[in-house]
């Protein structure tokens, strides 16, 4: 079967039946082949002859993409760049050049060795993720085509490969490799059917057509003496245009934009095409349309800038106070303690010219007191990030089995920005849908079908406490009863009397808000691809016993004729055809009418053969049905018709389309389910199903020969008004018709997206959704994800009319005008709600989106669309979709989070602050575009509610963390300068101060950094609104910088005085010896390392076994250090000789003072987390205590009354429309037992029962 489907495939000539774009004939009227030549269309292609193409002037770029940041040219000066754009880093690049003179109070190399790490470390860091995106780049470049390399022989070359010029052969469900001129496929007529979802999101196949010139290259042999010449536009970003001149044999042929296959679209239903390379690598349109990918910096790394903006300022502070105190000293003090004997010719020491040594020895305590500003701390940020991100990618809840695939983070600067994510603007197909049309409801003369309880009603009712049951209509049991009640709709508040009417039998359907009906695992006997109906009613042959029998089986024909559907397999074991067609729901019309017994088996250029299940006999006959005409659907039309000729020879028109369409061409008598049909369309609509009305008419033979005459005049017809001719001839016939019924065919969601967009709305983040689909289809799947719910309002941003393509000036003023009437008025509607937490939506076409967004009309248009719950952009292309991320996240401020899963969506992946690839079944140009890449939509909650508020609440303490610490330690330097009275004496040694921010202190902040949660990933999922404390910033506000800030300044005035007061007027040895530098400064360090150390530890809320060995094992290292320090020679140690085990060991003071010093130092911070816990808690913190009491096993009630009110009340979501359900379904109750008080009052038996004497 599925070969000679295959053969019959190749003879049907498609341009006798259809008359689409590409079959229209060539005017030469406006012919923009004119412009061939000229400046823009200078492009020369020789075909088969790709060597002409090695030299200039018609040499061209090779077909290799890149992706990466940097190559081996622009690495080292690209990477200093990023690393010098740090203000930190330049501070210390100008300290390690002034370290080589003699202004430096330290050796060269302890200043220097850490600026080479640092920097070093970062961009080694830079370079392996660089490095990956290479492989992911060679893993798309190393894709296999065959190619033509003379006398009709094809081999596989790889994508990269390709030149100019080169004949290719591209096999059915492959992608083109570039920018391809269509020479001929395995039609007769040259068309090929392609795939352009990733690159504009529409699911409809697109008809592609070569020129009747080359339709003779039918097979690999005919290419051997293949010469032509193409002159064409030069590389441009416009997918949808193409100009250019075939000259073959001495004659011209016009080619046109149906001739041209793009880099990453994909053939289908077609066996193979062959094509000429015309653009390559980077002259793709496809390429042309993305950009370079960008250096994104997260809002606390700059923000960290103006950390480091504080701290320099401090720095240049206590520089001048040093300068000044010094100058002062030297004048007035030091030019009398002649026992110093200061040398006139000592720069540093000059009485007579005490400003000099004042500025140079601001110079020096500029480089003294550096260790303010933590150097390490953007390497041990750039760690931490690594770390980070190997730990997300390993989450075994980020895998998806199916796939094999789990999440990639392929750029790690921006890990805390998954924690501060405020909109996210995600593409529609492939991204929330898995492009999978399934067949699920079907409303026949007026009565629905297929139709169990949706998922929002069983919630609402679990909420509720009322028991919703779906009931199953037995034909053979309760024929008489389902009769009477066919016309008759229940609802969820009407079980009662559902019960006493149908006395029918019942079976249970258990919610699970884990696996939502649109995702949900149909049963063994219904698991048929693009089939997903259960209804009793019409299964198994059931639907001969319908009253309205003639209804139903015309409905059934309908399905099976009205298409573009070919059958191309048959299953061995079912015998049931697979068949391919333009569009995704014609296929699942396709398959449910072979299901219900209408099965399409055959076609010729001609006829339709079904097999249909006959009622009368019960036996299934072959009927053949004779194609007159065939009227397609486009998006102008919104409706496709069929005429047929059955063996009876009555011809009758089958049509299906857009209801509203539809509806205007019925017949007066064809209307008699207008009012049931229309109610079911909303309850569908609301499902977020795709709905299609079906209708036909019956023609007398005589007005069908004239209308088929005056059509075959406007089929042929050239020029403009081309279009206008045909579709007054369609007019003509497609009336009158008689409505039989709709079908809702459901664009499957990706397993778990109406879950994650409830978390994410719980967690109080906006949700935009962009889509180059038409605006029916974005609607119906806002409302399958809940991103619409039936109470919202909606406002529709449309242009009046169209216009032309390139719009005059009278237009665009009147355009601006239309669209800015609109925003007002929806801006008045606005306020005329007078309810700011009334849901409002926003969907907006393409055309009216390209005007809302020029400068005079988007500070009108952007305000709206902020304040709306729900915004969805439909027809939008990728250039609009990359504007409109940019306008959001300027005009906003927040931060954007850009998600899709096609080269449509790169632009606007790389304009968000954070992008996201989806790496699905389509191309990797997303994943290769982003940051980081998942397997599907679902995991975007695990990996912003859990990681990215993990890791936003670790990088902020980690930053605090740091500028308490260097505080602590660069602030006791300043205040020995003033005690000494600015000797210029360093108070610690040069390799105390190299190993502080190194090692004794690096490895618990990487720990914090790496390993901390305040809560569990379990308890982030069922709390999502901890997620805004990062939204809010609350973490790394400027009053908690400056509150560490103050907090770091009394840790160090507390260690510096207790070790000055308590060592320096006493002796602390036995033997009576007293402390001078080398002693103070030990001890200090001591206190120091402790003070720290024990600081982070009240900082972290988990521990694990490694933050307990990292903090306690960096105290022991600094004491094994002074050991083996003291243990060198003296000429090495120097002061350090023997300090440990010789004097500060044997002195019980010294351990004494330790720790009283880092009990005081710690006390302030302890004090402010009791009050701070005991009175003012944030969410986390009650959290954890409830924890900490297990709460969540010892009462659940209370965990799960917690859990209920710190649910953010939202727009938009699951939860959001059960809870709008519910106040409906409470209504109606209410409104029910109104009823039924009202009835039960005024009954005679009532009365007589109340009148009646006691």
């Amino acid at each position: 079967m599925a070969g000679s489907s295959g053969r019959t495939k190749r003879k049907i000539r498609w341009s006798k039946l259809y008359s689409f774009a590409c079959f229209r004939p060539v005017t030469t009227e406006n012919d923009p082949s004119q412009l061939l030549g000229q400046p823009g269309f200078s492009r020369v292609v020789f075909c088969n002859e790709p060597q002409l193409h090695k030299a200039k002037p018609y040499k061209y770029p090779k077909n290799y993409v890149s992706t990466t940041k940097y190559n081996v040219m622009t690495f080292l000066p690209k990477a200093l760049f990023e690393q010098f754009r740090r203000v930190a880093n330049l501070y210390f690049l100008l300290a390690a050049v002034l370290s080589v003179t003699s202004l430096a109070p330290f050796q060269p190399i302890s200043l220097i060795a850490p600026l080479v790490f640092v920097v070093g470390v970062s961009m080694i860091k830079e370079a392996v993720e660089d490095w990956h995106r290479f492989l992911q780049d060679l893993n798309v470049n190393s894709r296999t085509v065959k190619v033509h390399i003379g006398d009709g022989e094809f081999i596989e070359k790889p994508w990269q490969g390709l030149c100019v010029g080169d004949v290719v052969k591209v096999n059915k469900n492959e992608y083109f490799p570039s920018d391809l001129l269509l020479l001929s496929s395995s039609y007769e007529d040259g068309i090929c059917y392609v795939e352009t979802m990733n690159l504009d999101g529409e699911t409809n196949l697109k008809v592609k057509r070569c020129s009747e010139a080359t339709l003779g290259l039918v097979n690999d042999q005919s290419f051997g003496l293949f010469r032509a010449t193409v002159c064409c536009e030069d590389p441009n970003p416009h997918l949808y245009t193409f100009v250019g001149n075939l000259e073959l044999k001495n004659a011209s042929f016009p080619l046109c934009p149906a001739s041209l296959l793009l880099r990453d679209s994909k053939l289908r239903n077609t066996d193979y095409i062959y094509g000429v390379v015309i653009f390559s690598g980077p002259d793709t349109k496809a390429v042309r349309n993305s950009t370079r990918s960008p250096s994104k910096r997260s809002r606390i790394e700059r923000k960290m800038d103006l950390v480091i903006y504080l701290l320099f300022s401090m720095l240049l502070l206590i520089s001048l106070v040093t300068s000044i105190g010094f100058a002062e000293f030297l004048k007035t003090e030091m030019i009398k303690w002649w026992y110093l004997s200061l040398d006139d010719n000592d720069p540093f020491f000059q009485p007579q010219r005490p400003e000099v040594s004042g500025f140079l020895q601001f110079i020096r305590a500029l480089i003294l007191y550096g260790y303010l500003i933590p150097i390490s701390l953007y390497v041990s940020i750039e760690v931490v990030k690594v770390l980070q991100a190997m730990l997300i990618n390993k989450d075994i809840k980020l895998y998806d089995e199916v796939t094999c695939k789990s999440v990639q983070t392929r750029t790690s600067n921006l890990n805390e920005e998954l924690g501060q994510v405020e909109m996210i603007l995600s593409d529609k197909t492939g991204t929330l849908t898995c492009n999978q049309m399934e067949f699920r409801k079907c409303s026949i003369a007026g009565i629905s079908y297929g139709g169990d309880v949706n998922e929002i009603d069983r919630a609402a009712s679990k909420r509720m406490n009322v028991d919703v049951e779906s009931y199953c209509f037995s034909i053979d049991e309760f024929e008489t009863a389902s009769q009477s009640c066919e016309m008759f709709e229940f609802s969820v508040g009407d079980i009662s009397t559902e019960r006493a009417i149908l006395g029918g039998q019942r079976h249970e359907q258990n919610y699970s808000s884990a696996e939502n009906s649109r995702i949900s695992n149909v049963e063994e006997e219904f698991a048929i691809k693009g089939f997903n109906f259960r209804d009793g009613r019409l299964m198994n042959k059931k639907w001969m016993y319908r009253s309205n029998l003639s209804d139903v089986t015309m409905f059934f024909r309908v399905m099976a004729l009205c298409h573009t559907g070919i059958p191309v397999e048959e299953d061995e074991l079912t015998h049931k055809l697979k068949y391919e067609a333009e569009s995704p729901e014609e296929v699942s019309f396709l398959v449910a009418a072979q299901e219900f017994g209408f099965q399409f088996f055959r076609r010729s250029q001609s006829s339709m053969f079904l097999k249909e299940f006959d009622p009368p006999t019960g036996k299934e006959v072959e009927r053949k049905y004779k194609l007159l005409n065939l009227l397609e659907f486009c998006s102008a039309r919104k409706r496709m018709s069929v005429i047929v000729s059955d063996e009876d020879g009555q011809i009758i028109l089958l049509c299906k389309g857009a209801d509203n369409i539809i509806f205007d061409r019925l017949a007066e008598n064809g209307r008699s389910y207008q009012q049931a049909t229309t109610l079911h369309l909303s309850n569908y609509a609301e499902d977020g199903f795709r709905t299609l009305a079906f209708a036909y008419r019956k023609l007398e033979a005589a007005e069908y020969e004239q209308w088929n005459s005056i059509f075959k005049v406007a089929k042929t017809t050239i020029g403009p008004e081309r279009e206008e001719v045909l579709e007054k001839a369609s007019e003509m016939i497609e009336k009158d018709l008689i409505l039989l019924g709709v079908a809702a065919v459901e664009d499957k969601l990706q397993k778990g997206v109406p879950e994650c967009i409830d978390k994410l709305a719980q967690a109080g983040i906006k949700i935009w959704l962009l889509t180059g689909d038409k605006k029916e289809t974005a609607i119906n799947i806002g409302f399958a994800c809940s991103l619409l719910r039936q109470d919202m309002k909606q406002f529709h941003l449309s242009l009046g009319r169209e216009t032309a393509t390139i719009p005059t000036n009278n237009q665009l003023k009147a355009m601006k005008d239309d669209i800015l009437n609109q925003l007002e008025s929806f801006h008045k509607l606005k306020s005329e709600e007078g309810n700011d937490n009334a849901p409002l939506a926003l969907v907006v076409d393409g055309k009216a989106l390209e005007i809302a967004l020029r400068s005079d009309v988007k500070d009108q248009f952007l305000p709206l669309a902020v304040n709306c719950a729900s915004v969805i952009c439909c027809r939008v292309s990728p250039k609009q979709k990359a504007l409109i991320t940019r306008l959001v996240k300027e005009h906003t401020g927040k931060t954007t989070l850009a998600i899709g899963d096609g080269a449509n969506d790169v632009g606007m992946i790389q304009e968000a602050d954070i992008g996201v690839g989806i790496s699905g079944m389509e191309g990797m140009q997303a994943v290769m575009a982003s940051d980081i890449a998942l397997p599907q939509f679902r995991f975007l909650g695990r990996l912003l509610i859990v990681h990215g508020h993990w890791c936003y609440k670790r990088i902020s303490k980690m930053v605090l963390y740091f500028v308490y610490k260097n505080i602590a330690l660069g602030l006791t330097l300043f205040y020995y300068e003033l005690y000494s009275r600015f000797a210029g004496e360093v108070f610690y040694d040069d390799w105390y101060m190299a190993l502080f921010n190194v090692i004794l202190t690096s490895l618990p902040v990487i720990s914090l950094g790496v390993l901390e949660q305040d809560v569990s990933s379990e308890v982030c999922l069922q709390f999502p609104a901890l997620y805004q404390q990062g939204m809010k910033n609350i973490y790394f506000t400027w009053y908690r910088i400056i509150g560490w800030i103050v907090n770091g300044v009394v840790a160090s005035l507390v260690i510096f005085l207790a070790n000055i007061y308590t060592f320096s007027p006493n002796a602390f040895q036995k033997n009576g010896q007293v402390a001078d530098i080398t002693h103070l400064g030990a001890m200090t360090y001591t206190c120091i390392i402790w003070t720290v150390n024990c600081q982070i530890a009240l900082i972290i809320n988990r521990f694990t076994w490694i933050q307990h060995l990292f903090i306690w094992g960096s105290i022991m290292i600094w004491y094994v250090f002074l050991l083996v320090y003291g243990a060198f020679p003296p000429a090495y140690s120097q002061r350090g000789f023997r300090v440990l085990i010789e004097a500060l060991g044997p002195a019980p003071l010294y351990w004494a003072v330790t720790l009283f010093v880092v009990v005081v130092s710690l006390l302030p911070y302890f004090i402010h987390i009791v009050i701070q816990r005991s009175f003012y808690p944030l969410d986390d913190h009650v959290i954890q205590e409830m924890k900490h009491c297990r709460k969540d096993v010892a009462d659940k009630q209370m965990w799960e009354r917690e859990r209920s009110n710190s649910m953010k009340m939202t727009q938009v979501g699951v939860s959001a429309r059960v809870d709008a359900r519910i106040r409906v379904l409470k209504e109606q109750l209410h409104h029910k037992k109104q009823l039924i008080y009202r009835s039960v009052t005024s009954s005679p038996i009532f009365r007589s029962l109340t009148n009646s004497p006691a």
